[in-house]
């Protein structure tokens, strides 16, 4: 992307967004401008509500519009706000500049006379900052408010020229459905390290074939940048991945919230000291994290019974520690207010956590993250957290119950863990379509076990790589994989479950068990 291999070594992200910055702005002024997140308008679902603007930093001058009726959207996506009952993120994207972007929206297909403006972002990526040539994306929001608890929404996404309520066009609709109000039987489902690919459109077929309430992508979500180590070097960052991705995506998460958390392959220094500008622009997250400005990817909503927490790895990762210490701490103290809160709620029974960076996983590529192990991992334990989801490694894999750095109690395929009094889980599911790695240890999942006393592995500490053996490995499963979860809320005093499996491209189920909890 720019910043010389020998440099790049050396440097933070926010330094390499400096150097970029130094080396590119000129050439891209001469050019004209460059508009790299600018909001153009923003609007709410609330009747008469008034839609508030924003001046774009500068003005990017060959992007006159067209003729809307030849531009069609693409690319919808959908995110839940912080109030998952009553919040929703329309987003999507245009190839060229339009005119006045808006959602239709109404509880029928043929009543969409609720028209709301929507927030264009515009992402400028000049010719020498990676792959591609000057090279203009236009992403599109609308963030809904005051919407109704368990409701089913219709919706449509135009512009001047293309609008959705017209009947030629009404095979653009979507629909979405909001969080319930109370406790009920819901999926889920996630995985990590997808990617544009033929396994990743497999996946992605798979997953609305569980018709999952919401989905959970752990990181590392188009590799743009292939190379992900935090560094700016000429590596083939290509921008336009992003719109082949968002396009692979629509066929699920136009239906599906897709609530995304960060990994290393999406720090892009272009766009921001962080390197998340890009996808600032990209996605609207739940904007009830710690830390906005360096931390965007950090949030937690609630659906019925279930607290989901969102952590950005790259904070704490020893082993890519291009934004170590971004936070300052800031990131591990808001979690831990988090646990607390959630686990004091009447109305909450589960909490589950994803990111990308592996807190145990025997993958020989990138094992397991000692900055994860040493500030997220007591965490865990204090509050019992039920369920931790990750990518960063290429495969499946599912520990034992775990306390403490040790096996707590052995959990076999089926079997149940009990975390209020014994310890958390964690699976690695970070097979949803990039290439794959290895393990040292057979492969051992559903109807085919090969079970080992010990795995030779290794953690990544500040010093470097430390060998390890482990014996917490249970399951383990080479090959395209993703991961559902069944939640099934329960009558105070019993016991109520997330019954988790893993589900191999082929539709096999290659792991299941149970994490059970009594029900507030």
């Amino acid at each position: 992307m720019g910043v010389p291999d020998q440099l790049a070594e050396r440097m933070s992200m926010a330094e390499q967004h400096e150097y970029l910055r130094a080396r590119f702005s000129r050439r891209t002024m001469i050019r004209g401008g460059a508009v790299t997140l600018g909001a153009v308008t923003g609007g709410a679902f609330v009747p008469g509500a008034v839609a508030q603007a924003a001046t774009p930093t500068r003005t990017f001058a060959s992007a006159a519009t067209v003729d809307g009726s030849l531009v069609a959207p693409f690319g919808r996506h959908l995110a839940y706000g912080a109030d998952a009952r009553t919040e929703m993120t329309i987003s999507w994207q245009v190839p060229v500049a339009v005119r006045k972007p808006f959602v239709r929206i109404g509880a029928h297909p043929w009543d969409l006379s609720r028209k709301i403006e929507a927030e264009v972002r515009t992402l400028y990526t000049p010719a020498g900052v990676g792959a591609s040539g000057d090279h203009t994306q236009y992403y599109v929001h609308a963030r809904l408010s005051h919407l109704k608890p368990g409701r089913t929404y219709y919706y449509g996404v135009g512009h001047q020229g293309f609008d959705p309520a017209e009947a030629h066009l009404a095979g653009t609709l979507g629909t979405f459905t909001t969080a319930p109000a109370h406790k009920k039987p819901f999926t889920f489902t996630a995985f990590g390290d997808q990617g544009v690919s033929y396994h990743g459109l497999a996946n992605d077929s798979l997953i609305l074939g569980q018709n999952p309430a919401f989905h959970l992508h752990a990181g590392d979500i188009a590799y743009a940048d292939p190379a992900g180590q935090g560094k700016s070097a000429d590596t083939g960052f290509d921008s336009r991945v992003w719109d082949q991705f968002l396009a692979q995506t629509e066929s699920v998460a136009k239906s599906v919230p897709w609530m995304v958390s960060f990994g290393n392959h999406d720090m892009e220094a272009w766009y921001s000291p962080n390197g998340y500008g890009g996808e600032e622009a990209r996605f609207t997250l739940p904007d009830n994290g710690p830390d906005k400005k360096h931390l965007p990817g950090v949030y937690s909503f609630v659906h019925g019974n279930t607290a989901i927490i969102s952590l950005d790895p790259n904070d704490v990762s020893f082993e890519i520690p291009a934004n170590l210490g971004i936070s300052g701490g800031t990131q591990t103290t808001w979690f831990e207010a988090q646990l607390k809160k959630y686990r004091a709620a009447k109305d909450i029974d589960f909490i589950v956590v994803f990111f990308h960076h592996c807190a145990y996983c025997t993958s020989t590529a990138h094992a397991s993250e000692g900055g994860v192990r040493q500030e997220w991992v007591p965490l865990f334990d204090k509050y019992t957290v039920d369920l931790v989801i990750n990518g960063h490694n290429h495969q499946y894999e599912r520990t034992d119950v775990i306390k403490g750095d040790k096996v707590v109690k052995k959990l076999p395929i089926g079997e149940t863990a009990y975390p209020e009094t014994e310890g958390v889980v964690y699976v690695t599911a970070g097979a949803a379509g990039r290439s794959l790695y290895a393990f040292t240890a057979p492969d051992s999942y559903e109807g085919h076990l090969n079970e080992v006393d010990s795995v030779a592995s290794f953690i990544n500490t500040k010093d470097g790589k430390v060998n390890e053996t482990v014996a917490w490995s249970r399951v383990r499963y080479l090959d395209y994989s993703f991961l559902r979860v069944d939640v099934e809320p329960a009558p105070r005093g019993h016991y109520a479950k997330l019954r988790v499996s893993g589900i191999a491209e082929t539709g096999d189920r290659i792991d299941h068990f149970t994490v059970a909890r009594k029900a507030k």
